[in-house]
């Protein structure tokens, strides 16, 4: 009986959803672009259903980048590339060794703290795979590490672009579902720490069974004053994110301000660290243009496909399909983990949240989860997909810095895998971790 309830909701749909979608999974399928299969499904769903005008198409794509929270996206890819170029970077790196040299495992370690301290500043992963894996692979090599597995641990580490703030992730989730990407940075702090956390237990354990690189015996003293030289040598590295933390979390910067900050701040340590020169810019901003680029048509085309969802009733059907099968919230948080999870193996993050959020998000209100507990779980569900076959994007990354096969590293990323779940669970079943931080009036 239940069956058949949802097998008529579904086919009310008819060919006009079922053929648009064939369609896009088909464009993709043949390396067609995300935001073009995206723009030609969703043209295809207005010609087909008529729900709505086709004029609605030029509109749509004009006020899908027409926000001002979206300069951000820019502005943080902009930093990152600025960091890279003008050394700082490895002034992070160098203070993570001094604070790990004494542990077993300790350059492991230190790699996955640089991704993190990376990530604050980025909000990418990939940008954060391909700076922090020139910098450490073939050191961690050097250490012990087999290769596949230390490109793992960098393919895993980098996860926390998206997850630890300031991300580009957050947001777009923020922008397609009307939440403040100030309020979905707060409540990331502790899931993101708490996936790095997870990435370094990891390690630890895995170095621990394996033996890949041991320990230095040296003192506290000496630990202490490795960290003081470490510090001394490259604070001014770190004024870039604690310009980025201080001025979002105490509300004197919006995201976007806080990127243009850290633009100009970052800019002006290579010009005074001679490592920046005005020939550097355009190279510079060609690159970052690239990453924009990818992004940007991806939100403006989603939003006409978007308001033709809604129109068809779709979001409200999936919820009608699957509370018809059950009405545990239990088996349905987890059932939209497994969605997303599958989605984040084949599709990158930025077209995940602008097609799925606006479809999953009634379903989490149906069973009341806390919106920014949902974009959370999402966000952190998805960055799992970074290491997972067929399309762990972060996985191509560091194959194509290496030479690595993409299965081998795959392979060695399984662990990394497990107990970033654990954390996904965590999240979604424990709302606090996502919402200690925010003011009561989100809780």
């Amino acid at each position: 009986m239940l069956w058949n309830q949802v097998q008529q909701q579904t086919v009310e749909l008819g060919w006009y959803f079922y053929g648009p979608v064939l369609l896009f999974v088909l464009l993709v399928a043949l390396g067609i672009p995300v935001w073009a299969a995206i723009g030609a499904a969703a043209v295809a769903m207005l010609m087909l259903s008529e729900v709505l005008p086709l004029s609605l198409i030029g509109e749509s794509l004009f006020d899908g980048i027409d926000h001002f929270a979206l300069t951000a996206v820019p502005l943080f890819i902009l930093t990152g590339d600025v960091l890279v170029r003008t050394g700082l970077s490895r002034k992070f790196l160098d203070v993570a060794e001094a604070m790990t040299c004494w542990a077993k495992g300790g350059f492991g370690s230190a790699t996955v703290l640089v991704c993190g301290m990376f990530s604050a500043i980025s909000g990418s992963d990939a940008a954060g795979a391909a700076a922090v894996g020139r910098m450490t692979i073939n050191r961690l090599v050097e250490s012990g590490y087999p290769r596949p597995y230390a490109c793992a641990l960098v393919a895993a580490g980098a996860c926390t672009g998206i997850l630890i703030p300031p991300s580009i992730a957050y947001i777009v989730i923020g922008l397609v579902l009307g939440i403040s990407a100030s309020t979905l940075f707060q409540a990331a702090v502790i899931p993101g720490v708490a996936i790095l956390v997870s990435i370094l237990l990891t390690n630890i354990v895995v170095n621990r069974i394996h033996a890949y690189e041991g320990g230095g015996a040296i003192t506290v003293g000496e630990w202490l004053g490795n960290i003081g030289k470490a510090l001394k040598s490259g604070w001014y590295a770190f004024l870039v994110p604690g310009i980025i933390f201080y001025g979002i979390f105490s509300g004197r910067l919006t995201p976007t301000e806080a990127g243009a900050t850290a633009v100009v701040v970052t800019i002006a340590l290579g010009f005074a660290l001679k490592t920046l020169k005005l020939s550097d810019f355009p190279e510079m901003l060609v690159s970052s243009a690239k990453v924009n680029g990818v992004i940007l048509p991806i939100i403006a085309f989603s939003l006409p496909l978007a308001q033709t969802l809604a129109a068809l009733g779709v979001p409200q059907g999936f919820v009608f399909a699957v509370t018809s099968l059950t009405e545990n919230p239990y088996l349905l948080t987890l059932l939209m983990i497994v969605i997303l999870i599958t989605a984040g193996c084949v599709m990158e993050t930025t077209p995940n949240i602008v097609i799925l959020a606006p479809i999953l998000k009634p379903l989490a209100d149906d069973i009341g989860m806390n919106e920014i507990q949902f974009c959370i779980m999402m966000i952190t569900a998805l960055g799992v997909g970074f290491i997972t076959p067929p399309l762990g994007l972060n996985l191509f990354v560091v194959s194509g810095l290496t030479g690595e096969s993409i299965l081998k590293i795959a392979s060695r990323a399984v662990p990394f895998v497990f107990f970033m779940l654990i954390v996904v669970l965590l999240i979604a079943f424990i709302p606090a971790v996502s919402t200690t931080l925010l003011p009561d009036i989100y809780k």
